[in-house]
């Protein structure tokens, strides 16, 4: 099989890496249109590299979306068009979702939306002790990072979180609002206060304070932003019959023992990923975990991802615009 990895800054070269770990017999071409990206991953994983798709669509098999979200739609159009599967980060936009959507029916093809936060096992063992209840919930949810801190090696407006409609804020939304959905159940209402508290030279709020309402009568409030000079991510989950913790690193999700009164350490995981740079909650097993998925849905030539996919996105996205205005 061969694969294209379009977009090769940090997110197309964690992809690679995590390809060529799996399946060595995969041939992975790079495309980026920056010679310099192109030189850089050739040295890093020894591939070949080009300057745009046209070269290589032909004769790939799938291709890996990797570039800026603005530009996702037009690229899973000309994949899709030429009848290949794709992977795709987060979108961010619903540029044509619909569409593609569509498209990937019926030309047969899969369409598989990253999710990332889906794949960690410390979500599901929380999605199972909500599941597991028979009464309402209550959370607290801080996630938030200063955005200059997000890639150390360049500045934040170099990339895609610098523009309004990619921002930041919105990054964090996209990414954290699947699995609070898919835990808690689907929103019913949602207002928010939001704010500019720094002197980042951004046009948008920098700051989010939520309060979710799901439909099944869980509730919760969901603190994100850009601010906070700590990277952050700590979740509470509470009721009349359940307890639990977690800091979003492998080590620190905690459980609350009724019978014995005790907090307990929940360990999930043999061996842990983390990538140099990142902070000590974004681990690369889910990222892993999730490729899997993709490659087995491929082999299959199964279409359709019950864990997440574009139509699931299309009503976050809805909602997150809603939050925005």
């Amino acid at each position: 099989m061969k694969v294209a990895v379009v977009g090769l800054g940090s997110m197309g070269k964690r992809r690679i890496r995590l390809i060529r770990d799996e399946y060595s017999d995969i041939d992975i071409i790079g495309v980026d249109a920056q010679e310099d990206r192109q030189k850089e991953t050739k040295k890093l994983f020894g591939i070949n590299t080009v300057g745009n798709l046209d070269e290589v669509i032909s004769f790939v098999t799938v291709v890996f979306v990797c570039t800026s979200p603005l530009s996702h739609g037009n690229i899973i159009n000309q994949c899709l068009n030429a009848e290949k599967d794709v992977f795709t980060e987060i979108n961010l936009v619903s540029d044509r979702y619909e569409e593609n959507i569509r498209l990937a029916e019926n030309k047969h093809r899969v369409l598989f939306l990253s999710s990332t936060f889906l794949y960690r096992d410390e979500i599901k063992y929380i999605n199972e002790k909500v599941k597991a209840q028979n009464k309402k919930l209550n959370y607290i949810y801080h996630t938030g990072q200063y955005l200059p801190d997000w890639h150390p090696w360049e500045s934040f407006k170099n990339f895609f979180v610098k523009d309004r409609r990619t921002n930041g804020c919105r990054e964090i939304l996209a990414i954290e609002l699947p699995w609070i959905i898919t835990v808690f159940g689907n929103i019913e209402k949602v207002s928010v206060v939001k704010s500019k508290n720094s002197e980042l030279q951004i046009d948008y709020p920098d700051n989010l304070l939520i309060t979710i309402e799901h439909e099944g009568g869980h509730k919760g409030i969901f603190a994100v932003d850009v601010v906070s000079r700590k990277a952050v991510r700590n979740l509470e989950v509470y009721g009349e019959e359940l307890y639990l913790s977690w800091n979003g690193t492998p080590k620190g999700l905690m459980y609350y023992n009724l019978e014995n009164k005790q907090e307990e350490n929940i360990n999930l995981y043999e061996n842990v990923e983390h990538q140099e740079g990142y902070s000590s909650s974004i681990i690369e097993n889910a990222y892993r975990n999730e490729i899997r998925t993709f490659f087995e849905m491929v082999n299959r030539r199964q279409l359709k991802n019950d864990i997440y996919d574009f139509e699931k996105d299309l009503s976050t996205l809805e909602l997150i615009d809603r939050i925005e205005e």
